[in-house]
């Protein structure tokens, strides 16, 4: 007789003490494959995408706010988010190339005007805080980290309004040393020992806003990268560095990628769409932009609860296991937070900008501060693993919104979030069995089966 399986179960409830609580194992029953009431089936013969990581962003104010703790809140930080073993095993994070609203303040790294050939670039900013943090991160990872970069703003110079701050546009004759830009950057940071996995175009590229921004039409975003951006990186040996572009909301995504998907010139150059939540759900946008170009990725590049530090508040947390359940049910290939840590204000933040994080750190006493949503997105980084493939999974419950991936081991995660407000008692079936469970009210769980 083969050997039972075993079915592993960690919790979160925002209604009681349990934080990524692992439970007693079950094991999986042949005879609860027929099972009557509610169920989760999983069925790891049909796969889908494959996922390249989860994480956040290390900016200005995030390693501001670090390099403030204690030696040991600093080490709890890093094994909290990056050790593979003890914390969420983060992998694939996003950092800003000039300033944006989460640093100390506007800077550039070419800050000379008319400086068309970059003589004056540099990243001494980058050096003193951020490339530091990287550094540690990728040492508690064990290995290097995918990173994408993301700029808010050309250097002022560079703009039409004349500034970094309220949009403006790159002025035409800018359009190359701006992609040069780019180029100079990567290469910068790589000679510190910070690999870049690839670069979007351009942050928000249709907000105006009071802090670092820049705007851009899809024409403009088509042709830049058609012209400038694609051909620069391959002149530089670069061009292994993946595109995103769009890189803002959901409800705009599909008639934005389409200019430049359509344009086979300058698709042959993009990986794919990155985009973020401040907009409203808009999930269906994602998968029909799948069904219209299949080839093309979909990457999600921010979110974070706006509104202030929302210190101890739940709502964070169910927001961010939402997303992340529909946002991978339709295609979405990984998944990066916004700031790792902001200060118990919901700050640093050069414009009064403040927001929410999933660790906050009171600067006062030294000591971080794990909000809800910390622990929810742990049911997702530390169980879907660089590589898992989704695979079908569904719920005959309308209270339960669940995802299962099939990781490079051969394990599966399934992940089951419930946002109302009573317990829900379910099956999960497999086609090797099934384990009765329940779901408590305002819970996630994470259900990990070993290889078959």
């Amino acid at each position: 007789m083969p050997a039972p399986i075993t079915v592993r179960f960690h919790r979160t409830c925002s209604l009681g003490p349990d934080r990524l609580k692992k439970l007693a194992p079950l094991r999986l029953d042949s005879k609860l494959q027929s099972a009557s009431g509610s169920s989760i089936f999983i069925d790891d013969q049909r796969t889908f995408q494959t996922i390249e990581g989860f994480g956040g962003a290390f900016t200005e104010s995030a390693a501001s706010v670090l390099n403030t703790l204690p030696a040991a809140q600093q080490r709890r930080f890093f094994q909290a988010y990056f050790d593979p073993l003890r914390g969420h095993g983060y992998t694939f994070c996003r950092t800003h190339m000039n300033s944006c609203d989460f640093s100390l303040g506007n800077y550039a790294c070419a800050d000379v005007p008319g400086d068309r050939n970059l003589n004056h670039f540099s990243i001494t900013r980058e050096k003193q805080l951020l490339i530091p943090m990287m550094r540690t991160a990728q040492r508690v990872a064990g290995k290097p980290l995918q990173l994408l970069v993301s700029p808010w703003s050309p250097p002022a110079w560079m703009k039409t309004n004349g500034e970094m701050n309220h949009g403006g546009k790159l002025k035409p004759e800018f359009r190359a040393t701006w992609a040069l830009y780019y180029c100079r950057f990567i290469q910068a940071l790589e000679r510190e020992g910070i690999p870049i996995w690839g670069l979007s175009v351009q942050n928000e590229p249709e907000a105006t806003q009071t802090w670092d921004s820049c705007c851009w039409t899809a024409e403009e975003e088509r042709d830049f990268v058609r012209d400038h951006l694609g051909p620069t990186l391959k002149r530089q040996h670069l061009a292994h560095h993946k595109i995103v572009i769009w890189d803002h909301n959901r409800d705009r995504l599909y008639e934005r990628v389409r200019v430049a998907y359509e344009d086979r010139r300058a698709a042959r150059y993009i990986w794919g769409a990155g985009f973020h939540w401040y907009c409203g759900d808009h999930f269906d946008t994602l998968q029909t932009t799948h069904d219209a170009f299949p080839d093309k990725k979909l990457l999600f590049t921010e979110g974070c609860q706006e509104g202030g530090p929302h210190l101890g508040s739940w709502v964070p947390a169910e927001r961010y296991a939402r997303s992340m359940i529909q946002d991978l049910n339709r295609w979405t290939v990984g998944w990066i937070d916004w700031n790792l840590l902001l200060d118990e204000k919901g700050g640093p933040n050069h414009v009064g900008n403040f927001c929410s994080a999933p660790i906050m750190a009171d600067t006062q006493s030294g000591k971080l501060l794990f909000q809800g949503s910390y622990f929810y997105i742990g049911h997702f980084s530390r169980f879907i693993r660089p590589g898992a493939r989704r695979i079908l999974s569904v719920a005959t419950h309308d209270d339960l919104e669940t995802t299962a991936f099939l990781n490079p081991d051969g394990s599966r995660a399934v992940v089951i979030l419930n946002r109302s407000e009573k317990a829900i008692d379910f099956t999960l079936k497999t086609p090797a069995g099934g384990v009765r469970n329940q779901s408590p009210a305002h819970s996630i769980l994470t259900a990990t089966i070993p290889r078959r």
